[in-house]
């Protein structure tokens, strides 16, 4: 990194679905985000759930979003570093956007040493205690026979399905997940607590949880989750020597603890 370079963290935008904003007004908003901060990126994690749905086909994928490809290919064309995780909503994403765009995809959670603090980033989905359901759905949404047969289900059908099933997902959590009632509440602080018994980690980035919190874990950690584009359009910032979570053109409310 150079002095005035910066490291960003974003996460959740689920364009596909609309929301406070619809899905191409937020992705002119992450465009826009882009174009602003472009200059100042030295890398770009885009920490998961990017698309509220996405499955390549051999020859097809998902019609939409060239607004949010094309600006990222841009800014890797210029020489940013950009990290893709696959989120929970996107997990069949395989070569065509790494190609496409020029980004490394990461399908699980990774550790980075950056200006000598170690980082540790991923999604989210799947981590900490209970969540049996889903852990399980992910084993299925994962294995390459279950891809394999989707692959074969004519997009119209298999992108509808889908779509189906994330109303249902969110109709299920009925608002939950933008409740919070204290950290000792929250499974991925405890999932943090489970990763400092075995190794020092200065920074947790996670996305998944859909509020934007900054807490403190142990005596010398902080877990960050970057919330969401639906509601908050927040994101985070690393300088080199800070760690700050901001919003985009909105007064979100960061949970602080």
């Amino acid at each position: 990194m150079t002095a005035t370079s910066k490291i960003f963290f974003i996460s959740d935008l689920h364009l596909g679905v609309d929301a406070k904003f619809t899905s191409i007004q937020r992705e002119r908003l992450f465009v826009k985000w882009l174009e602003k901060y472009g200059a100042e990126m030295n890398e770009l994690y885009v920490v998961g759930d990017l698309f509220d749905f996405w499955f390549e086909y051999k020859k097809a994928v998902p019609r939409g979003f060239t607004r949010a490809i094309g600006s990222l290919a841009l800014l890797a064309d210029s020489g940013v570093k950009i990290h893709f995780f696959t989120g929970n909503h996107d997990l069949w994403i395989f070569d065509y956007l790494p190609n496409e765009i020029g980004c490394t995809l990461h399908r699980n959670p990774i550790t980075q040493i950056i200006n000598g603090k170690k980082f540790f980033i991923g999604h989210g989905d799947g981590l900490g205690p209970g969540d049996y359901g889903y852990k399980f759905l992910k084993k299925v949404f994962t294995n390459p026979l279950a891809q394999w047969l989707f692959r074969h289900v004519h997009p119209d059908i298999g992108i509808r399905l889908a779509q189906g099933s994330s109303r249902v997902s969110r109709k299920h959590t009925g608002g939950s997940d933008a409740v919070f009632t204290s950290k000792e509440q929250e499974w991925l602080y405890h999932y943090c607590l489970e990763v400092l018994q075995s190794e020092h980690v200065d920074y947790f980035i996670f996305g998944h949880r859909h509020l934007p919190l900054d807490l403190q874990v142990g005596s010398h950690s902080r877990y960050i989750n970057l919330g969401e584009w639906l509601h908050y359009q927040t994101y985070a910032v690393w300088n080199g020597t800070e760690l700050e979570l901001r919003a985009f053109e909105s007064d979100a409310q960061f949970i602080k603890g």
